[in-house]
């Protein structure tokens, strides 16, 4: 039988949780706490006309190895807990110090569904970041008004995801929730990238970070600390 409730401490490292700056690299932890500092990689993937810019803080693979890619292991997977993640309630204690430039931390929902690759984030249900630690809790129902379905920029719609045979695209959150088979990330959206300086095509065709610099004074900055995630994951 699968566990119902999932609980991580960050007491003995990560547990399989990673996190972005310039590209896939560990979080900076101590501990039970893990911590996302600035600058953080700018996720272009879903730019207009999809949903937006995204900045990726933690994230964790549901269905993935046992162990993570700094060699820790994954509690998640290790303990068997269920791909299914519909009405089930996630609980941050989390604190930090954050210049938001107008985004919001929220859960992305991300799910291989048939041919394509769904990403939703919960734009309903942000979670506050201050200076002294809060405890807030969230509900992944499957509500389409809730969430916005990200889709893709405009040379990601033929676009074949890794070694999978998808691309990334449009479709129901409830198809998502019900099998998360990717990941679950907490992202800063939406972030409002602008190039620092002219540029020769539209802002949304080219890649920030590679075909230009983005103004940083328009970004997010400064860190973000977990202590314990907590997902309940609802009944039969």
């Amino acid at each position: 039988m699968e566990n119902r409730t999932y609980v991580e401490t960050f007491d003995d490292g990560p547990g399989g949780w990673v996190g972005w700056s310039h590209g896939l690299s560990g979080l900076e932890t101590r501990p039970g706490v893990v911590i996302s500092r600035h600058p953080w990689w700018t996720d272009a993937n879903h730019a207009p006309p999809g949903g937006g810019y995204l900045h990726l803080l933690f994230a964790l693979y549901p269905t993935g190895r046992r162990e993570s890619g700094d060699g820790s292991l994954n509690r998640f997977v290790d303990g068997g807990y269920p791909s299914d993640f519909t009405n089930a309630r996630m609980t941050l204690r989390l604190r930090g110090e954050l210049e938001t430039k107008g985004t919001n931390l929220v859960l992305l929902a991300q799910a291989e569904v048939g041919d394509r690759m769904l990403n939703h984030v919960l734009v309903a249900q942000p979670f506050e970041v201050t200076p002294e630690w809060t405890e807030q809790t969230i509900t992944l129902a499957p509500d389409p008004g809730q969430w916005l379905c990200l889709g893709s920029r405009h040379d990601r719609m033929d676009f074949r995801v890794r070694e999978h045979d998808v691309v990334y695209g449009w479709g129901d959150i409830g198809d998502v929730l019900s099998d998360i088979n990717t990941d679950i990330i907490l992202v800063l959206h939406p972030v409002d990238v602008v190039p620092a300086g002219p540029i020769d095509q539209d802002r949304h065709y080219l890649y920030a970070g590679k075909d230009y610099e983005a103004d940083a004074s328009r970004l997010p900055s400064g860190y973000v600390e977990l202590d314990e995630v907590r997902i309940e994951f609802a009944g039969d």
